[in-house]
Formats: structure tokens, sequence, C-alpha cells
């Protein structure tokens, strides 16, 4: 394992660890035990996960994924703890490789150990949620705000511990002033961070919101929604939604034929067109077997 601590989180992550200048080597005492400033390979079961964590949603399927590549690879890049006690320790970041080593049922993993206090945590824990890829805009300024306003900063010396504009900080944290229900679609990707930047400059909530919907009905760019939000009127076609052509006799009685095979795990549909789907759902392992029986594949 390479001795040299790679600055992957940026300037800020590292300005807030203690000794961040420390030659990082394996050091342990004469009785084995791992000590501050070192690498370390330490057993999961004396570590506890950090309080301040801010990231509380893991997706599954993600998280098996690394499992799978950490049972295959290893760990590359050791997570970082902080030492509380004898072989006890406190996460400090890395809490993804620290949930997929248990998932991938490891002992043992290898990690920085350093000192640092409570609100030390806090911001670590912050910024290294926030230099994450897969985040959206939401959880990018709800971390900001909480820097703000946990950690007493100012926007000045956030944009210095994050490595970014103040001006781009600012754009995060008003869209924060959107309503509930605008940025639960920035969260959920129905719009983007331009849209929402375009629906900001609209001061009455009522017009904001009624643009809002026609924007994610109708599927609306970044730039029609600005020439909505400065007044001008919109050329547009509405979205048409697609027409289901009601079952014809001969249509039903495929239906019956299908539901005595699968049950109810099948739905049938057709359109105006006279195209149509026949899509299949299973709730277990059972009954994926039972449809894929039909198909005779093993």
């Amino acid at each position: 394992m390479s001795t040299n601590k790679k600055p992957a989180l940026g300037r800020g992550l590292s300005a807030l660890l203690e000794n961040a200048k420390t030659d990082i080597t394996t050091k342990q005492t004469g009785e084995g035990t791992p000590v501050v400033g070192s690498i370390a390979v330490i057993k999961i079961k004396h570590i506890e996960t950090n309080p301040f964590q801010p990231r509380t949603n893991f997706e599954e399927i993600a998280l098996q994924e690394l499992a799978d590549s950490i049972k295959q690879h290893g760990i590359i890049q050791p997570i970082t703890v902080r030492k509380l006690g004898y072989d006890k320790y406190q996460l400090i970041s890395g809490e993804r490789r620290f949930r997929a080593s248990q998932m991938a049922e490891l002992t043992e993993i290898p990690a920085y150990i350093r000192v640092a206090n409570d609100q030390a945590m806090l911001e670590m824990g912050l910024i290294e949620n926030i230099q994450r890829e897969d985040l959206d805009p939401i959880e990018v300024s709800l971390s900001y705000k909480r820097l703000l306003e946990e950690c007493n900063l100012t926007q000045e010396q956030l944009s210095e511990k994050v490595n970014k504009q103040r001006s781009t900080v600012t754009n995060f944290l008003r869209l924060l002033k959107l309503p509930a229900v605008i940025q639960k679609a920035v969260r959920d990707k129905d719009i983007s961070m331009g849209h929402a930047r375009a629906l900001l400059s609209i001061e009455n909530e009522d017009k904001q919101l009624a643009i809002f919907a026609m924007a994610v009905e109708n599927e609306l760019s970044v730039r029609q929604v600005e020439e909505l939000a400065r007044g001008e009127k919109l050329q547009f076609k509405p979205k048409t939604s697609r027409v289901e052509k009601p079952l014809t006799i001969e249509d039903k009685q495929i239906a019956k034929k299908l539901e005595k095979i699968f049950s109810k795990s099948f739905d049938f549909k057709r359109n105006a067109k006279g195209a149509g789907t026949i899509s299949l759902t299973f709730s277990n392992d059972t009954e994926l077997e039972h449809i894929l029986s039909f198909f005779d594949i093993n």
C-alpha cells in the first residue's frame, strides 16, 4: 500500500484533518496497537459510525456492487477514523466503504487514524458529503446550510473550505428558498438545477408553481422556463398523453389466458394504433421461478 496520502477530497477536508502534514506511515505500539498518525488495519467491530454523518440514505444496489468489488479487489482507499480509546475508533469519512465492507463480511479494514473533536467531525462529514459526485443539488445545498449554521462559518469561509466560488455557494443556498415540491423535483431529477434557478427569478409563488408544473408536464428546456419567467409567451406543443385502446373481446380472452398462467402478475395494454405491451411482475424468487418456468429459462 502506498504511504502517500491522496488529496482526493480537496483542500477543504485536508485543512480540517489535524496534523495533516504528518508523514502517514503504518505505526504501531510495542503491543501492536495502531497509533494516531498512521495507516493501520483495524477490526471492523472496533469502529462505530459517525453520529455527525449528514448522509443517511445509501442506495442498497450501489452498496452491494461496492461490496462485490471489495470481495474481489479489497479496499482500495482506506477509511478515516479517530481514536477514542483502546481498540475503539469512530468513523470520520468513508461510510459507504465501511458499510460495503460489512456487507462483504470483512472483519478488518485499512484506515487512516486521526484526532478530531466533535466540531471537526461535523465539518469533515459535511465536506466529504459535498465532494461526492452523485449528490443532487438539494443535498449539496443542505450541507452548505449546515456548515454555515452549525459550524458558524461565513459564506466566504465556506467557499474556501469547499474550494468553490462564493457565487456558486450562493446559488446552491438559494435553492432552499424554493417551495418544497420544487425542491423534491430537483432531488428526483424531474427538473435540473438550471430549471430551478430559472424558477427562482419568479417572486410570486403561485406563478412559480404554475410554470414549474408546466415545465414538468411538457418537458420544457431551461431556456423555455427562463422565457416564461420573464413573462414571454412561449410557443410549444403541449405534450400529448398516450391514449390506451379499450381491450377488444379477443384481447380480453388473451388476458384471461394470461391470468390463468401468471395469476395477477401481468399487465396487458394496447394503444390506439394497435401496439401494446405485456409486462410481468414478481414479488419474490418463487414467483420469478414460476414465470421463468413457462419460458424454459434455467
